[in-house]
């Protein structure tokens, strides 16, 4: 495995900017960027409920894992654009990196609730391939299935936030300081 090749985990609400850091992450690191939101709906087509999305993601996921390790052991950088927004799915994604013993960073996009719901009005009008058009009580019933990461889970954190407008970015290690 090439010493640069790393796995990039996302983290944040709807409307947060994952899908859009991810990008740009896949080119600053010349990774394979594997877009959830994306092969759902080729895959699979548009989800009608949120409990398609469980069905669908847990199919998805057992082609995506052993393909991000293969990746991630044969020296390819990964930003993987699937939500990290509770400890169970953080925990399988601690997995892909620990079985292919790659080193990781995870990026939490700490956005405050009224910026998320201002870009996602602005997604809905947009529709980028994968996106779907949701509502303020889709945020407020998604939101409330997401934990934010704690440094007790041991991930490299990478907050990125946006406090009075003006874009910010700090970096917690497991058991250090900010």
């Amino acid at each position: 495995m090439s010493a640069s090749a790393s796995l990039h985990l996302l983290c944040g609400k709807a409307g947060a900017g994952k899908s859009t850091l991810a990008r740009a992450l896949a080119a600053e690191h010349q990774a394979v960027l594997i877009a959830e939101d994306v092969w759902l709906v080729r895959l699979y087509g548009p989800m009608k409920t949120f409990d398609d999305y469980r069905t669908y993601y847990q199919r998805a996921r057992s082609v995506v894992g052993p393909l991000v390790v293969d990746l991630l052991r044969l020296g390819q950088t990964v930003v993987l654009d699937h939500p990290a927004n509770n400890r169970s799915s953080r925990s399988w994604l601690r997995s892909l990196f620990e079985s292919a013993n790659a080193p990781h960073v995870l990026h939490h996009l700490a956005i405050p609730d009224e910026v998320c719901l201002q870009r996602i009005e602005e997604r809905n009008k947009e529709r980028p391939e994968g996106s779907y058009h949701l509502t303020k009580a889709d945020f407020d019933h998604v939101s409330g299935f997401f934990e934010a990461p704690e440094e007790s889970e041991g991930f490299k954190i990478l907050v990125h936030a946006v406090p009075d407008d003006c874009r910010t970015t700090h970096q917690r290690n497991a058991g250090q300081e900010p």
